[in-house]
This record gives structure tokens, C-alpha cells and sequence, in this order.
């Protein structure tokens, strides 16, 4: 059942409850690891569909990922929404997993298709994303505009719902290490209940602010620190914000570096068992 279809059907109050697949902690309790930056990467090589780690062949998981993508994409769109082009639904959904973690727009994704020689419009790809965001197998990003406090239109970034997609149905793409974390981030938040958006402060990016309550945190994630360069890239877009919520650079970095005009550093193993110290 897609999200819209069961707000319909629960007329009167109701409490929407999204649920994840296993967040990071989960994992290492499933799998009897250790927190550490050696089972994290483990996890990020896998995914947390809870099945997967029931199945011990690897073609035998590629086999699961594919079939609950299959079964997704044709029975709770395609047949629901009569779907006339199903190859091009699959394909928007592949585009979305190869271009997760950067910002893109759906003139670009028009663009992309008809470079390819295929026909689509604005409207049809904008619903047919619309779909996939329904079934949660996507998670749309928006920008929102840290100093004018308002969303922004125009570019997301899109997020998946399970890093299984990538790793066992589109392996060949090329994913860097930072896109990835971006995207286990961005899910942790949402599993921790914050609100999830792509800040803008003039000519700079950052990762995320997340909303929660009164509490606002914004987040930079990056595969490493790994010179003086990167270390000012990240921090420097953090201390251009003027308030005094809380800002965290989030790595996997062995060492956590010390604490630099307010901003923590945080092992990306170790995010996890920091938010509740921001939540409310």
C-alpha cells in the first residue's frame, strides 16, 4: 500500500510510522560485530534488509534485492497506476540510485532520457518519481535556505531507502565512499525522527539540517579528513552559519579531531549512539 493510499483509508486522527530497514546498531547485534569502523564498512558493503543476512550466497541476496525491487516497481506501481511505459519506470528508478547523495533536478533527468533518444515529458517523470517516493523506496532531500528559513525549489538529492539496491543490483556504478556515508546518514536521521534537508548558505552546501522539535543540528559528511583542504572545506561551511545550534562533521576517520569553534567531530560509528544527545 502506498503512503498516500493508506492516509486515505484511515479516516480520522492516525499516527504515521515509518519503518527503516536495520540501522547500523542493528546490524552489529544481528551479526554478532562489534562497533567499529571495520563493521561499519561491512555494513555499508551490505544494506539492513533484515532477510539478507538470513541468506548466505551472495547470488541467492542478489536474488531477494531484486525480486522485492520487482515486486515494488510492478504491483505497486505499475499495475496500480497502469503504467504504460514499465521499462522507463525501472530505469528512473535506476538513474535515482546511481545519482543518490547529489543534487539533481527532473529537467535533468529529462535531459539524461532524451540524450538517450527517448521520449518522455516534465510530467511523466515527475510522477513517476513521485510513485517510487511513495513506496519508500526513494527519500527525496529538498534545499532549504538556512538564512531565509524557507525550502527552496528546484534541485534535491534523492536518497535510497537501503543501500542493498546499489550494492547488489548496480555494483558497477561508481559510488565513492562519502556518497555512500551521506546516504547512511541522512537515514539515520530520519530513523531518529528529524525532519531532513540540504542546507544553502550562499555559495555553500551544507550536507544536512536536521529538524527536530526546537532542535536544529547541521551535519557535514565526508569519507575522510584527509589533509588541511578538506578539513577547511567542511568545517569552514559549518562556521559561516551564524546561530549556535549544533554542528557536526561526520567521517570515518580512525582519530576524531578536537573540537574547532564549536563543532564536533564524529566517527561515523559512533553518530549513531550521539544522536540521542541532540534529540528531545
Amino acid at each position: 500500500m502506498l503512503s498516500g493510499e493508506l492516509a486515505t483509508l484511515l479516516s480520522g486522527r492516525y499516527i504515521s510510522i515509518e519503518i527503516f530497514p536495520f540501522s547500523y546498531a542493528e546490524y552489529c547485534g544481528v551479526t554478532n560485530q562489534k562497533k567499529g569502523k571495520e563493521s561499519y564498512i561491512s555494513y555499508m558493503n551490505s544494506g539492513g534488509l533484515p532477510e539478507l543476512f538470513m541468506l548466505p550466497k551472495e547470488e541467492l541476496k542478489r536474488n531477494y534485492i531484486s525480486a522485492i525491487k520487482d515486486t515494488v516497481l510492478l504491483r505497486d506501481i505499475i499495475q496500480r497506476y497502469s503504467i504504460r511505459e514499465p521499462k522507463m519506470l525501472e530505469d528512473i528508478f535506476t538513474y535515482l540510485v546511481n545519482n543518490a547523495s547529489n543534487l539533481i533536478s527532473i529537467t535533468n533527468i529529462v535531459k539524461y532520457f532524451k540524450n538517450q533518444g527517448r521520449k518522455v515529458s516534465y510530467d511523466a517523470i515527475s510522477n513517476y518519481i513521485k510513485y517510487i517516493e511513495d513506496t519508500f523506496l526513494i527519500h527525496r532531500c529538498e534545499r532549504y535556505d538556512i538564512k531565509g528559513k524557507d525550502t527552496l525549489s528546484g534541485n534535491s538529492k534523492f536518497y535510497i531507502n537501503d543501500l542493498s539496491y546499489k550494492n547488489y543490483l548496480y555494483s558497477g556504478f561508481g559510488y565513492g565512499f562519502g556518497y555512500v556515508l551521506e546516504n547512511l546518514v541522512y537515514l539515520e536521521l530520519r530513523r531518529a525522527g528529524y525532519d531532513v534537508y540540504v542546507g544553502a548558505l550562499r555559495n555553500k552546501e551544507i550536507d544536512f539540517v536536521a529538524k527536530k522539535s526546537d532542535r536544529i543540528i547541521y551535519i557535514q559528511s565526508t569519507y575522510m579528513l584527509i589533509d588541511k583542504e578538506t578539513i577547511e572545506r567542511e568545517y569552514s561551511a559549518l562556521e559561516a552559519i551564524a546561530d549556535n545550534y549544533e554542528k557536526i562533521v561526520v567521517s570515518l576517520d580512525d582519530i576524531a579531531l578536537p573540537l574547532r569553534a564549536g563543532i564536533k567531530h564524529i566517527r561515523a560509528w559512533e553518530l549513531f549512539n550521539n544522536l540521542n544527545i541532540y534529540a528531545i
